[in-house]
């Protein structure tokens, strides 16, 4: 007990049960109890209000009032406090009626004595002090969970989500009652993965890796999870999930771009070493086909014709490449974003006509000021904008342009419902000569890479087997 006096307020309208129960206190240990009474309920009422009190004790006959009256001004008054209910005759169903209206104990008056008090104060106080640690702890926990950034579910092992916090309905995009009825293996992007997840945590009581996920709308997310098991019984854990995916998408974009300096390095290399056996080799040609006795063999001149042509050919392709692959020379201003879209498309609608594609767009309602040389982002977008053409089924092909602004950034989305990039080729898909297509060069999507990295821009692909393909670009807003 706390070396202060305990401040008791007895709400009773007999006086003599107040000497009694005072006396009582007296003998258990004098000064350790401080004693006041209210003789009516409306000046038990007046006293409560002061919440000056450690202890009440409230008789059950109030006049026209009872006891339970009082508890439920406390409830009126959302004030949680140590009640100790005193009966005449030791009727249960109204010691239980009391305990449910939130007394914490209850004494039949006739058989009270100075232990028997002592001990109901003493439970009574020790009581509220337990409610209150575990009601301190349920603030701090949903305050956590409330207010955390990371995505919280709780979760268990039949795969039902039982709980989720703001930032995880925000993220994933749910309404929490939409969300609470799906399976876990539903925010999963594919089924392997959501099976490895409920082994490692059901089986070992913990789990920590990345995952992909999908949002409702089916955009992926890369999430980090760390999930521990709360409950082994019941067979509920919990999931702290970190969105990593922007994360991600910087660290692909910055290996993008180390990636292409090192490819111009190479290709500076190549034409340098390349070029001057090259010339040579012409040169040499030239000469060989000014002798009269080649010049008279049709084999010799379809042979030396042979190397001309591939020579030049092999000189191109080293002139492409270097083109692709080199800072280049911008002549950008503040452009609207909308007219850059036009003007590739523009461009693109023949192709798209022939091949009966149909087209969506999802502009941002605002004008969106970019900066850039209209002619190389406009020669980027149509790379992009004829790839997806070119990879749906005529008469089925829908290709979606969508665009929004994120702070500083202007975002476009290109996307198509062709059959889908394998994941092992999306990391090679802006490499040089890379390509699926039989007449195709393979630099075109790096010529895209290298005029967006010129502007300061971005380009993430994601791709899925069977659903299609989607290009996301970044560019920076005209201030």
């Amino acid at each position: 007990m706390s070396d202060f006096p305990v401040n008791i307020l007895m709400i009773d309208d007999d006086e003599d049960d107040f000497f009694l129960v005072n006396e009582l206190l007296h003998d258990i240990s004098p000064g350790q109890y401080k004693l006041e009474w209210a003789s009516t309920f409306d000046k038990g009422k007046a006293a409560i209000n002061r919440r000056a009190h450690d202890v009440y004790l409230v008789d059950y006959r109030l006049g026209p009032f009872t006891g339970l009256d009082i508890l439920h001004y406390f409830q009126e008054l959302d004030f949680q406090a140590p009640v100790i209910m005193l009966t005449g005759k030791g009727d249960y169903a109204i010691d239980r009626e009391a305990m449910q209206a939130g007394a914490y104990d209850y004494l039949v008056k006739g058989d009270i004595t100075a232990d028997l008090l002592e001990r109901s104060i003493r439970y009574a106080l020790d009581e509220y002090s337990h409610l209150r640690t575990i009601e301190e702890s349920e603030k701090k926990y949903f305050g956590i969970f409330e207010k955390a950034h990371d995505l919280i579910l709780l979760a268990d092992c039949n795969k039902n989500i039982i709980d989720a916090n703001p930032a995880a309905l925000r993220t994933l995009r749910y309404e929490k009652d939409v969300l609470l009825n799906k399976h876990l293996r539903d925010l999963f992007a594919n089924k392997e993965q959501s099976d490895n997840f409920i082994e490692h945590i059901c089986e070992d009581g913990e789990a920590s890796r990345e995952y992909d996920f999908k949002t409702s709308d089916h955009q992926k997310l890369v999430v980090q999870i760390n999930a521990v098991m709360l409950d082994e019984v019941a067979q509920i854990f919990l999931c702290v999930i970190q969105d990593i995916t922007e994360r991600k998408r910087e660290e692909q974009e910055k290996q993008h771009q180390e990636k292409f300096v090192i490819t111009g390095r190479i290709a500076r290399v190549i034409a340098h070493e390349v070029r001057n056996p090259l010339t040579n080799i012409l040169l040499a040609v030239s000469q060989f086909k000014d002798d009269e006795a080649v010049s008279a063999s049709d084999d010799a001149m379809l042979y030396t014709d042979i190397i001309e042509r591939n020579c030049t050919r092999i000189n191109q392709l080293i002139t492409e490449l270097l083109h692709s692959t080199r800072m280049m020379e911008l002549h950008a201003s503040a452009v609207s974003l909308d007219r850059l879209l036009n003007n590739t498309l523009a461009l693109s609608r023949d192709r798209m006509k022939l091949n009966e594609i149909n087209l969506e767009l999802l502009l941002e309602n605002e004008t969106i000021q970019v900066v850039a040389d209209e002619e190389k982002v406009v020669i980027a977008f149509l790379n992009i904008v004829i790839n997806a053409i070119e990879a749906m089924t005529p008469g089925e092909g829908i290709l979606t342009i969508a665009t929004k602004r994120l702070q500083d950034k202007a975002i476009i989305r290109i996307s198509d419902n062709g059959p889908g990039i394998p994941e092992e080729q999306q990391g090679r898909l802006f490499d040089p000569f890379y390509t699926s297509k039989a007449k195709g060069t393979g630099l075109g999507l790096t010529s895209t890479q290298n005029i967006l990295l010129n502007h300061k821009g971005t380009i993430h692909v994601e791709s899925e087997m069977g659903k299609g393909t989607a290009f996301t670009i970044t560019l920076p807003i005209a201030q």
